[in-house]
């Protein structure tokens, strides 16, 4: 009965959420291709945007060109692998049981994973499933592959090493014993620390161990050299163990690391060592005084990858680690060494002067304080190399979980926007604040950023058909990152995207500073695609779409001051040569930025923290309004009430804005519709300002009222009674006004503990208290048509819908499996009914509340699936493409001549198959299907050879051709083709018997030659 009442005190009888019975709501996660649900399998693709987890593992596969991460098991669910190519190409891999990713590889058509449960679960590009799951009998320390292979070496704990075939799926007959053994019988533990295949010769493998390396010859089953660093005289001996071993790119040397962060550079050939160093400090930094007398140790080597430019002997190595961790300067070193002196000429000095002179040696430059942890390069074309064949950038993994790509071998950063996936960006750097706004589909699709960047990194895959939804509104996510970068994007609604590009303002350039860049609050125009930016400094920077006239230069700042805004236009960035472009900045020293809101018709609203309200017309732009909360009580207003406040008045200090909405409606008492604006307090007053046009044509800012409430206002939403659509202030309805349109509406208040509904600025209205449990977001979302209803997400875990007016429950949806809790106060509800949460603490989730009912996915801690679990049962696999079967593994590049005819033997791959799998294995499946290509290649070239000759004399058909004149046609060409290859069996005969005369005449010649010797032998001539 209740809210029969309240819609009475409202002013309508009319029921907006008619119809909505509890089964219509019911939230699961948004599915982008809705007819999959029809499949046999119930396959749904989720909308996921982000990271679960702290990244652990990347990989790199250029000839698909796709990226792989691996993450860590936390709190919110096992180590997953994602599997990114262009646009929005992604495909999320679920391991059988729940560990971390600890090494990832790509291997042709497969993703080879090692978790730290001691698994290798190996999946499949193709069809984007995992095949089979296998535990090896020991601790796996690493795992090795090449693109021409279809074995994986495995390295364990115990210095053996194993082969398994990928193809027959099945344990290989070859097994490598520890054969430092051999060398130091002594020794206990000594597992296998780096394997690596020959770049040219397959038939030699590096293996090394912790207290040295070796070579591996396939081919004499056996270690053919042996590789023990001594230290020099002055340094602990026994100490060093080693830690990295990677071959030159044309396998003329050998490069060891240790944990000390020497490094050494052997000869293979004979075993000697060339050179051994540590890192050098180019400019030694003063030491503070307060760090004098410190001891400075220097960081492990955590990475080292010997690169190659497009020649192979023009190389450079790159190293993660080995600095002196008392530097201030972070990031990766490269020595480019140059070209490689010619082996057979060159002297043992040139060689070693080779190395221990560096043609350049700079830095890479990561964040300072970042410690870097792992890197993964991305090269242009080639899978060989050991994947550093002639890379264009490198992708470095800090400690933190964060990314940072960059330029190779320059080192400049490299902006990961339309290059990387949106859900790398999540972690590149770190997400500090999300917000979305509702922005017009037509204005979306103009708004395509002109900016200079390189080449595409990730070139790979194929996004599934999606419906088209053309929605009048595209959902904008806008990501403040901890850089000071903002990036948006459509998150969509589960539909095709027509613009899927990403758009990025830089904030700390467009404030004039680099640090304390901490965005608070962010809100966007629909109609205009205008941006303003609150800061917790206190800043407020708006942005505008437009053309950047500095474009290339990079011009310095001329301040500029006008009705207490300070133009930004030239501190767009230099590469931005379309886009949104800095307009003007708010300096307010109010504290930080709690509230901010930029309607569709030019008007700005910010609050502060020391309860400042600022109202700026973009007209100007100018600021028309500025007051604090505390200054309204001094005013004669109207003050209501829906409840006596039995709370002494707020303290001076303590009452901020947390909400602001700008609407167009009737106020109380008046007869004419006017715009509004509404803003709410930490203290539970809801104030309502009027915007009039003066007669300079500007706009001024009157209080229209006040209404007190009873908590902190959450969310302000203006709703039509008449019309049952928002009465927001869009441009349509604004101008309107001018010919005396009359909008009858109330506003939905919704605080932490209550909503209320009424005509503002009167308290006269609806209103209905939570229990015992508190709201952190509400909004008024439509179902269909004409029918709304008031949706929050509250503490207790759960999402409940109410009636309107009525406020009467219609149904309430667990979301704490999906959602996590701690940051459900920063969750986006949607006037669609798209809510936008935290999952994880780099991990977005799209959920629907108008979904089908279907159980969101759960998996439990303990349990244990079978491989094909998420196959049958699982509604989140991805229906993007991966593998790409048009695109072809180069060959692996092969001895040189003079390696020949010195006499290394040639391995070829194929031979591995007998000398890993023994002589008892069939060919592989990769084997059959290239060798069916080729016959195919040949049949199709054959006919088309045959047919060559013939093509030519075929007429066209004429057009109006009937029956019996296309027979006539057919025999005529027939018969011709019958006389063609009568003439070819003429021609046959003709050679074949003057090939016959030649050989009989070579006979006759002959006899005669043995004639003639034979008399004049006899004659004594």
């Amino acid at each position: 009965m209740a809210h029969f009442i309240r819609g009475k005190q409202v002013g309508t009888q009319r029921d907006f959420s008619a119809g909505l019975d509890p089964p219509l709501f019911a939230i699961d996660e948004v599915c982008p291709n809705p007819e999959a649900d029809n499949s046999v399998n119930n396959l749904r693709q989720v909308i996921r945007y982000g990271i679960n987890s702290q990244i652990s593992s990347l990989a790199y596969d250029p000839v698909q060109s796709l990226i792989a991460a691996g993450t860590k098991e936390t709190k919110f669910g096992g180590g997953q692998i994602y599997v990114f190519g262009q646009k929005r190409v992604t495909v999320t891999l679920k391991l059988t049981r729940k560990a971390s990713v600890k090494t990832l590889q790509f291997c042709s058509d497969k993703l080879i994973c090692v978790d730290t449960k001691n698994d290798i679960s190996i999946f499949s590009l193709e069809t984007a499933r995992i095949v089979l799951t296998y535990t090896p009998p020991g601790a796996i320390t690493l795992i090795v592959t090449d693109p021409v292979l279809d074995y994986a070496l495995i390295g364990l704990q115990n210095g053996e090493i194993i082969a398994y075939d990928l193809d027959r799926q099945s344990l290989a007959p070859l097994r490598i014993p520890n054969f430092w053994r051999e060398r130091n019988p002594r020794a206990r533990l000594l597992p296998v620390i780096a394997l690596a295949f020959h770049p040219r010769d397959i038939g030699s493998l590096l293996v090394g161990y912790s207290e040295g390396a070796i070579i591996f010859s396939f081919q004499q089953n056996k270690a053919v050299k042996f590789f023990h660093y001594q230290p020099s005289c002055g340094e602990p001996a026994g100490d060093t163990r080693l830690t990295q071993a990677i071959w030159h790119p044309t396998g003329t040397f050998i490069l060891t690391g240790y944990d000390d962060s020497t490094f050494v550079i052997w000869d293979p050939k004979d075993g000697r060592q060339i050179s051994a160093r540590k890192l050098d400090i180019d400019v030694p930094s003063p030491t503070p005084a307060s760090n004098r007398g410190t001891f400075a140790t220097r960081e492990p080597l955590y990475k080292m990858a010997w690169c190659a430019k497009e020649n192979p002997d023009d190389t450079g190595i790159l190293i993660a680690g080995g600095r002196l961790t008392a530097e201030h300067t972070t990031g990766l070193t490269f020595f480019d060494l140059g070209p490689t002196p010619v082996y057979a000429t060159s002297s043992w000095q040139v060689l070693s002067d080779h190395f221990e002179k560096p043609k350049r040696q700079h830095l890479l430059p990561t964040p300072p304080n970042a410690q870097v942890v792992d890197f993964c390069l991305i090269p242009r074309k080639s899978p060989h190399y050991a994947g550093a064949s002639d890379p264009i950038a490198v992708i470095v993994l800090l400690a933190s979980g964060e990314l940072v790509t960059l330029s190779f071998p320059s080192g400049h950063p490299i902006n990961p926007i339309n290059q990387l996936h949106v859900s790398l960006t999540f972690i590149h750097p770190f997400v500090d604040r999300i917000a979305m706004d509702y922005v017009d589909r037509t204005r979306w699709l103009g708004m395509v950023e002109n900016r200079s960047r390189g080449p595409p990194l990730i070139k790979g895959g194929a996004e599934a058909k999606r419906s088209a939804m053309r929605y009048a509104h595209r959902n904008i996510l806008q990501i403040a990152h901890a850089d000071g970068t903002i990036r948006l994007w459509d998150g969509g609604h589960g539909d095709d995207l027509e613009n899927e590009d990403m758009l990025q303002v830089d904030v700390a350039r467009a404030i004039g500073r680099y640090e304390n860049i901490d965005v608070s609050f962010m809100s966007m125009s629909g109609a205009t695609g205008e941006l303003a930016v609150g800061l917790k400094s206190g800043e407020v920077a708006i942005f505008r779409w437009g053309k950047n006239q500095d474009f290339g230069r990079d011009t310095s700042h001329r301040e500029n001051f006008s009705f207490g805004l300070e133009t930004i236009v030239d501190r767009a960035e230099p590469s931005l040569k379309e886009g949104l472009l800095p307009l003007t900045l708010l300096k307010q020293q109010q504290g930080s930025v709690t509230a901010i809101k930029i309607s569709d018709v030019g008007f700005v609203c910010a609050g502060f923290e020391r309860g400042s309200i600022t109202v700026i017309d973009l007209r100007g732009p100018a600021v028309i309004y500025d007051g604090t909360v505390h200054d309204l009580n001094n005013q004669g207003s109207k003050r209501n009430s829906f409840r006596k406040n039995t709370s002494n008045q707020t303290q001076a200090g303590e009452e901020w804005p947390t909400t602001a909405e700008f609407g167009v409606m009737m106020a109380d008492g008046e007869d004419y519709s006017s715009i509004l604006l509404f803003v709410g307090t930490s203290g539970g007053r809801l104030v309502t300002f009027k915007l009039l046009p003066d007669a300079s044509g500007r706009y001024s800012v009157k209080l229209a009222g006040i209404s007190t409430l009873d908590s902190k206002v959450i969310s302000c939403s203006p709703f039509g009674i008449d019309t049952g659509e928002p009465a927001e202030a869009t441009q349509a309805v604004v101008s309107s006004l001018r010919s005396g349109a009359k909008i009858n509406g109330v506003l939905v208040a919704v605080t932490s503990t209550g909503a209320h509904i009424f005509k503002p600025p009167s308290s006269k209205g609806a209103h209905k208290s939570w229990d015992n449990f508190v709201c952190h977001k509400a909004r008024v979302v439509r179902y269909e048509a004409h029918t709304s209803a008031l949706v929050g997400l509250f503490g207790d875990g759960t999402a409940k819908a109410f009636s309107v007016p009525g406020l009467k429950e219609i149904a309430s949806v667990e979301v704490s499996r999906v959602l996590d809790m701690h940051k459900i106060s920063e969750a986006i509800i949607t006037p669609t009914g798209f809510v936008f949460g935290w999952s994880g603490p780099s991990e977005l989730t799209v959920l629907n509340v108008w979904g089908s009912g279907q159980d969101l996915l759960v998996i439990p801690v303990m349990i244990v699936f079978p491989v094909n679990y998420f196959d049958r049962k699982s509604r989140t696999r991805s229906l993007d493409k991966l593998f790409n079967p048009e695109a072809m593994i180069p060959p692996r590049p092969t001895i040189s001549n003079l390696q020949w005819i010195s006499g290394t033997t040639y391995v070829a791959p194929a031979d591995m198959d007998k000398l890993i799998g023994g002589p008892d294995r069939p060919p592989s499946k990769r084997m059959m299907a290239q060798m069916r290509d080729e016959e195919q290649a040949q049949r199709i070239a054959g006919r088309q050879n045959t047919g060559g000759s013939t093509s030519s004399r075929q007429q066209p058909a004429p057009q109006g051709e009937g029956y019996w004149a296309y027979m006539q046609r057919q025999i005529q060409e027939r018969t011709e083709n019958l006389g063609l290859a009568g003439d070819s069996m003429d021609k046959l005969e003709d050679n074949s018997q003057g090939w016959v005369n030649d050989v009989n005449k070579f006979v006759k010649d002959q006899k005669k030659a043995a004639v003639k010797g034979f008399i004049t032998s006899k004659l004594g001539f």
